[in-house]
């Protein structure tokens, strides 16, 4: 119940702040939106935490068995997925009390989260290598994952960014945060039922293939080193 409640509980502190002390009054519909950003992020952030921390938690595994070491990483993947799961029927059912359109729009949230699993794969792998050498990765990482929530679009919709950031003519500094694509199209698609941009399927794409193949390179080329450095 704690990976739905907590969260929830999160989505409701930012919301007093930004939506109703700010004044903005933007109700149901901001409200919706940073459900579905937090909880995303959130399993993007449980798959990279877990995932980090895979390779030395089964020092015992890598240095005794025989296996595709790879799997370590992936399988926070899978662990994350099935937490995540449980929190997509809390925001339907906020999706449909706040009035939320319901279209066969939300059938593009499949791809996306494809494109974020891909994504989280490839990053959760990343952490995992860095964790074997630098054993102080775990202890950043929470601060890494709390500055990477605030720059996405979760707080604020990705149309709040983009104008923002177009307004200094820096729209291309949003596209450097692989986040401001990925969950910017998935917000669109559940809460604002928008088809998101060819250039923003374009990018949400490029980061995650490049993600998740540089990620597990990184990850393959170092492995050999595992058993002694554990």
């Amino acid at each position: 119940m704690w990976l739905v409640i907590n969260p929830l509980l999160l989505a409701l502190v930012y919301f007093l702040l930004v939506d109703i002390l700010s004044g903005r009054g933007l109700g149901a519909d901001y409200f919706a939106h940073l459900l579905a950003g937090l909880f995303a992020f959130y399993f993007v952030a449980g798959t990279i935490t877990t995932g980090a921390a895979s390779v030395v938690g089964g020092g015992k595994l890598v240095m005794n068995t025989a296996f595709p070491r790879l799997l370590l990483p992936y399988s926070a993947e899978r662990t994350a997925l099935w937490r995540f799961l449980p929190t997509l029927v809390v925001y339907f059912a906020v999706h449909v009390a706040s009035g939320r359109p319901t279209t066969l729009v939300l059938l593009l949230a499949v791809p996306i989260l494809g494109l974020l699993i891909l994504f989280s794969a490839g990053i959760a792998a990343f952490f995992a290598t860095l964790q074997v050498y630098f054993r102080d990765t775990a202890s950043f990482l929470p601060y890494f994952l709390r500055i990477w929530l605030y720059l996405s679009p979760v707080l604020f919709t990705v149309q709040d960014i983009s104008d923002r950031l177009e307004k200094h003519g820096l729209l291309w500094l949003g596209y450097l945060n692989p986040l401001f694509s990925l969950l910017g199209m998935w917000s669109e698609v559940l809460t604002s039922n928008q088809v998101p941009s060819a250039s923003m399927w374009a990018v949400g794409v490029g980061w995650s293939v490049a993600a998740f193949l540089l990620g597990s390179m990184f990850f393959m080329s170092r492995e050999r080193e595992f058993a002694v450095r554990l």
